[in-house]
């Protein structure tokens, strides 16, 4: 095709399964990558995006939190200890590209979750208007696609609720307070997003992050799935289904005992598709290639090494860009390994090996 068309209609040809002028281009970082980036050349005041020519996902957020308050307990040249609108305690490294260090709870058990619960309402002071009436006519004139966040599940629950053990030993043992959790997160996120709705910011996709497995397993079985997990996820998705809103789920780790059940709920679109985990892309693209658009499924652990990183692509963009349905990133975050002559190489591939 020799028109270029807007990342909007990249990304709705995708998900209709069509081709395009080429495959979207997106990905995401760490903040360590950026530093590296900047010391390299990248300029301050260009969106990277706009400056590596690659394609542009807008987002509205809302706040579903408890509230509590936040606050810098302790900063160093090397980390930061503060707590959180969860309240969780947290260690977060300054120049490491890294998923933080949870340290304490404030929600610990049904009691605790009570008192966070109702802190949780929708009010209207939860979206940052201002903010949207400023920029989302410039995301629709550029032709963004835009995407609405929900934050609710496993995987923001366990980790930035109330803890990991705590959470799987929850599963088990008292099913009902975490499907009160997944509820009421979810409850609060979808009303926050009627309200923009309502006001004309209407979005082309939903998004959440819900992490189910890690390298070759899951976190739970297929069975917690489907009897604690899967009604909500199908609760999202019908929402945004009745608005012809698209459904986008982020799910890091080895999760293919769950991608049929992902499937049959009418999840449009799955990321990361985390190789080194155990997924494999061309699999998924085989058996559910025209029912869902794959987002990601490109080795993050390759991204630093330019002769393995475009063995691979090679590889497997050709049968991943067949027909549409396909997004190019990493199966995860771009590392701070990958220097910025080395993610420019990569881009130019991807241009090049994802046009139709």
């Amino acid at each position: 095709m020799d028109v270029a068309m807007t990342s909007h209609e990249r990304f709705r040809r995708m998900y209709e399964h069509r081709d395009a002028d080429r495959v979207p281009i997106i990905d995401s970082p760490w903040g360590a990558t950026f530093e590296r980036w900047h010391a390299e050349g990248l300029p301050t005041g260009v969106p990277w995006t706009e400056y590596f020519g690659i394609d542009s996902i807008a987002s509205i957020w809302t706040d579903n939190s408890p509230r509590y308050p936040t606050r810098v307990i302790e900063q160093t040249d090397e980390y930061t200890i503060s707590t959180t609108a969860w309240g969780v305690t947290l260690k977060q490294w300054r120049h490491i590209a890294s998923t933080p260090e949870f340290i304490d709870f404030t929600i610990k058990g049904p009691d605790t979750w009570r008192e966070a619960k109702a802190r949780m309402t929708p009010s209207e002071d939860r979206i940052d208007w201002a903010g949207l009436a400023r920029q989302y006519p410039k995301w629709r004139e550029q032709g963004q696609w835009i995407s609405g966040h929900l934050w609710f599940g496993f995987d923001i629950t366990h980790s930035w609720t109330v803890g990991t053990e705590r959470l799987l030993m929850a599963l088990v043992e008292d099913p009902e307070w975490c499907v009160d959790m997944f509820n009421h997160q979810l409850d609060v996120g979808l009303a926050l997003l009627e309200q923009a709705w309502d006001r004309g910011y209407t979005v082309d996709e939903i998004h959440w992050p819900d992490d189910m497995g890690y390298k070759l397993n899951q976190f739970f079985s297929l069975r917690t799935y489907r009897e604690l997990l899967k009604p909500l996820h199908r609760r999202a998705a019908d929402w945004a289904h009745a608005r012809g809103v698209k459904v986008r789920l982020h799910s890091c780790g080895d999760i293919r005992p769950f991608v049929p059940e992902l499937v049959e709920i009418g999840i449009d679109a799955l990321n990361p598709i985390e190789v080194k985990a155990g997924m494999d892309p061309l699999a998924l693209k085989a058996e559910w290639g025209d029912r869902l658009v794959l987002h990601g499924g490109i080795n993050a652990v390759l991204w630093d090494d330019m002769e393995a990183i475009e063995a691979e692509m090679r590889r497997v963009m050709p049968a991943l860009k067949a027909s549409g349905g396909f997004i190019f990133s990493s199966d995860h975050s771009v590392p701070s390994s990958v220097s910025l002559a080395g993610f420019r190489h990569i881009v130019a591939l991807a241009k090049e090996l994802g046009a139709y």
